[in-house]
């Protein structure tokens, strides 16, 4: 009998039992199979899953009866206060970049790009041929696939062509993604309790991971050229840091691209303080109007830990990204990484090879940028025509995000819901300040679906604004 016969009988009973009596006895399974014409197994699994709902009870050796129907006791989960004790860190709630919004709302919140600014083709194909390879049924080496090691080893390799850091296969470790790999490098190269030295604002997952990992931030301002080596050289100094994270290269929300010169700096601030830059090369293959030069690559004495992803410009699908380290601090991160997760799936590490070696990805990098600049340029357009008092004080050379800067006398919680009301979703720039705000600001992705509604979307915050002014 099939699962539309035991509902049928389910559905029957149900009605029989709701106009019986508490302790009404029920006819046999036997006599059901009779009356319903069913199998003995179609017959128990209905009354398996009447016992299940609590309508009915079975008394061996007596029979079947209409169970009494008593409302659910609430369940107490209050013991596990105790056991869990009070929190190792204080996590942050999750991000308003990560919340579900409803299909037809003008998405301006989430941190990656929209599918059409994807290599979907590339991608299915390489899953396709990736699933009838060996790493479909093998373990992949802790450090990743020796060819993936390669491939991300050239790539900083042809970035420093000119002359800097020789970087080989053996110095990158493959990742399941670039914030499995900060929470790795905070534990392993900070510390617990330790100081870590972080712009301000800055990726609010990297703000994440160093709760995660009980690291105490130390934040100095960032702006549209990044921060000021002085203040970092100030900050490392004064606390005792022996690591500063960053994002050179369209900085996430800022979108700020550091100078050749701030970049030499900044090198220079680290080896003079014995201290590690890490380098959070997100948005690589993101550029929109200029090349990015990761400080990696310049770097010949191992001070500078770089990491990048392919999350953003492959696929949210394929979680694959690398940190090379040179020294001791390899060996150090690998450890942590291969302690929490084993290795990274080799599946994912082959088809993310497959996409990057292909011809057509230089293709697809080359026709993404005048689609990138479109949007962004279109967002900035709007946000000028209906919202004035707004001010973008770094148009991005690359990236996926316009940092926006609203007046002061701004309520921001109040906005933010307003336009979402009004089906404009947008995110909150507190979530990118590792201490306090420096002011109501709102981070806009302009790589999104939809973006010939972009005009609505800034029409809808300009009337919220002017609202609050008024």
């Amino acid at each position: 009998m099939s699962n539309d016969s035991t509902e049928r009988i389910v559905a029957a009973l149900r009605g029989r039992i709701a106009a019986a009596s508490v302790g009404t006895r029920l006819p046999s399974n036997r006599e059901l199979t009779l009356e319903y014409g069913a199998s003995p197994v179609t017959v128990q699994k209905a009354m398996r899953r009447l016992s299940a709902l609590g309508l009915i009870e079975a008394r061996p050796g007596v029979g079947t009866f209409v169970r009494g129907i008593r409302p659910p006791r609430p369940v107490d989960h209050g013991w596990q206060t105790a056991a869990l004790g009070s929190p190792h860190a204080r996590i942050p709630a999750l991000s308003s970049t990560q919340q579900t919004v409803s299909p037809d709302a003008i998405a301006l919140h989430s941190g990656y790009p929209t599918a059409d600014l994807l290599p979907t083709g590339l991608v299915r194909a390489a899953i396709s041929r990736a699933a009838r390879t060996a790493s479909a049924v093998t373990r992949s080496p802790a450090a990743g696939l020796p060819d993936l090691q390669a491939w991300f080893a050239a790539e900083l390799a042809d970035a420093a062509a000119a002359g800097g850091s020789t970087v080989t296969a053996r110095d990158v470790l493959i990742l399941s993604g670039s914030q499995s790999g900060l929470s790795s490098i905070f534990r392993a190269v900070v510390g617990v309790g330790q100081p870590l030295v972080i712009e301000s604002p800055t990726y609010w997952g990297a703000i994440l991971a160093a709760a995660q990992a009980g690291v105490t931030l130390v934040p100095v301002p960032s702006g549209a050229d990044g921060p000021d080596p002085d203040d970092v050289d100030r900050a490392l100094a004064g606390s005792g840091a022996r690591a500063f994270y960053a994002q050179p290269t369209y900085a996430n929300p800022t979108g700020a691209q550091w100078s050749a010169d701030r970049s030499l700096a900044m090198l220079d601030v680290v080896r003079r303080r014995g201290a590690f830059l890490i380098e959070d090369d997100w948005a690589h293959d993101l550029a929109i109007d200029t090349v990015p030069h990761p400080i990696a690559a310049i770097d010949d004495d191992g001070h500078v830990i770089h990491l990048r992803s392919l999350t953003k410009s492959v696929s949210p699908a394929l979680r694959v990204a690398a940190v090379v380290a040179r020294g001791p601090v390899r060996d150090r991160i690998l450890a942590d990484r291969a302690a929490e997760a084993m290795y990274v799936s080799g599946l994912l590490q082959t088809a993310a090879l497959d996409v990057v070696t292909q011809p057509a990805w230089r293709t697809h990098l080359r026709a993404l940028r005048p689609q990138l600049r479109a949007r962004r340029d279109a967002l900035v357009a709007a946000l000028r025509e209906h919202v004035p008092d707004a001010h973008v004080e770094c148009t991005p050379a690359g990236g996926l995000n316009l940092w926006v800067r609203l007046p002061d006398t701004v309520d921001l919680p109040e906005l933010v819901r307003a336009a979402a009301g009004r089906n404009v979703v947008v995110a909150p720039g507190t979530e990118w300040f590792p201490a306090e705000s420096a002011g109501p600001y709102i981070r806009l992705n302009y790589a999104g679906p939809d973006p010939e509604r972009y005009p609505e979307a800034a029409q809808v915050i300009g009337e919220v604004l002017r609202e609050q002014v008024s």
